[in-house]
This record gives structure tokens, C-alpha cells and sequence, in this order.
């Protein structure tokens, strides 16, 4: 059975699976679903057409669900936020519904979203990704597996965030992000620092592939070449290895440009 505190409201229509803990004062929708062994803490709200996973924690004053802040919203629209399993929401990080009928709002599994981060609607946030506080995303984004996203860090509608890849806090992204790497764009000059070392290093990734990066970053960004020639001397010059292929199919996809 469910554990909820008698001043919390929850909706009789929301799904709480077994072990769901509900705390003083929170607030849950009707068309809410939580997956057993979530923890709902004080104040929390959340609301909409909103599914949360396993073994998650909500925070005080997070607010999980609420109708997306884009103008183009009609109220009665249905649309939805997803969260996975085991994902950390702290105090007053916001996650908001997609926009147009039927969009979603997705973070993975195993993420930590640290206090007053901001997903706004449609945002696609991958497994094991990590916003430090007051990182903020607007419409659209695509945060991919792994990444790192430092604090006040501000992430422009439709950029893309690569996996393994770190932002460094107050930066200003509003282009692509290449996975593996280390951007900081928190002057007029963005740039791209070098590749991930200690993100790729707790992941377990060995010399090789750190090597390898290292290569790939000074052919990029060290060696004068403008992007296409670069990348031509990655692809035919160097192994092809899983994490060089990414790298290099990040780059010809973005439709933003790559810092």
C-alpha cells in the first residue's frame, strides 16, 4: 500500500503503485501515474498527463507536469511528461508538458536534476544525465546519455547536448554541443576546451579511447582545418571506433552548427 500523509492531495483517479510515499502538503493530478517505490516529498506538485518511474524522488516545491510555457499551448490540449526510473527531481526544478497534442516531455533513468534546474516542453533528456543547479533548458533540446550540464548554464530552444559531454556552468550554448567534450560558453567565445577526460574516465573508458579523443579534438580544433576537412582526416586517417563514428555523425547531423 501506498504511504500518503493526510494533508496531502492526491486525486482518487491518479495511479500510485505499492510503496509510493506521498509527504505532507503535495499535490497529485488525476491523471498522474507513479511507479512503486517513489517518494513524493513536502509540497511537492505534480500534475498532467504525467508518468513517473521507479524508485524516483521528488523534492519539495518541484513541479512535475505543468502546462508548457510556449505561447503556442491551447489549454485542453493533451500532452505529457515522462520520467524514468530512479531520477532525482530537487527542490524547485520545474519539468513542463510538450506543447502541441500528444508531444512529450521526456528525462531518462538515473538522472540527477539539482534545485531550480528548468526542462521546458519537449525536451528529450537521455539516462545518467546530470543538471547542476539552475541549469535551465529551453523548448526542444536534446540532452543525450551522460552528459553533464553545469550550473546556470543556459541551453538555447532545439541545441543539442552530445553524450558524455560536459557544459561548463553560466555558459551561453546556443549551438550544438559535440559528445565527449568539454564546452564553455560562458563568454562571447565559446569554445571547446577538449574532450570529457574525467566524465570518460569514471564511465570507464580506457587510454585508447581518451587517446583517440584527444586526437580527434586537435584535428578539430588545434590543426586549422575548416570543419569538413577535419572531419574527412578523422574519418579516413583514424580507427573507426564506436565513439569516433559518434562523434563524427554528430557533427554532419547538427542542424544548429557545433561550438
Amino acid at each position: 500500500m501506498s504511504e500518503i500523509h493526510p494533508t496531502a492531495i492526491v486525486d482518487p483517479q491518479a495511479q500510485l503503485a505499492d510503496d509510493v510515499q506521498v509527504g505532507p502538503y503535495a499535490c497529485i493530478g488525476p491523471h498522474v501515474k507513479i511507479g512503486a517505490g517513489t517518494i513524493v516529498k513536502q509540497h511537492a506538485n505534480i500534475e498532467g498527463h504525467t508518468v513517473i518511474g521507479k524508485k524516483c524522488e521528488v523534492y519539495p516545491f518541484a513541479c512535475i507536469g505543468m502546462k508548457s510555457q510556449d505561447l503556442k499551448y491551447v489549454d485542453g490540449d493533451i500532452t505529457h511528461v515522462e520520467i524514468g526510473d530512479r531520477t532525482i527531481l530537487r527542490e524547485y526544478s520545474t519539468v513542463h508538458l510538450g506543447t502541441k497534442p500528444g508531444e512529450t516531455t521526456r528525462v531518462g533513468s538515473d538522472c540527477l536534476i539539482m534545485a531550480y534546474c528548468h526542462i521546458a516542453h519537449a525536451c528529450q533528456v537521455g539516462d545518467h544525465v546530470i543538471m547542476s543547479n539552475l541549469g535551465t533548458l529551453a523548448g526542444e533540446v536534446v540532452v543525450e546519455e551522460y552528459a553533464i550540464i553545469g550550473g546556470l548554464a543556459a541551453v538555447h530552444q532545439f541545441c543539442r547536448i552530445g553524450a558524455h559531454s560536459m557544459v561548463a556552468g553560466a555558459s551561453r550554448v546556443r549551438q550544438d554541443c559535440a559528445p565527449f567534450m568539454l564546452t564553455d560558453a560562458s563568454n562571447e567565445e565559446a569554445k571547446v576546451v577538449g574532450p570529457n577526460i574525467v566524465g570518460l574516465k569514471r564511465q570507464g573508458y580506457g587510454p585508447e579511447v581518451r587517446s583517440a579523443l584527444k586526437e580527434a579534438f586537435r584535428l578539430l580544433y588545434r590543426e586549422g582545418l575548416n570543419r569538413t576537412q577535419a572531419l574527412d582526416k578523422i574519418k579516413y586517417e583514424m580507427n573507426e571506433t564506436p565513439e569516433i563514428k559518434m562523434l563524427i555523425d554528430f557533427y554532419q547531423s547538427s542542424k544548429r552548427g557545433v561550438h
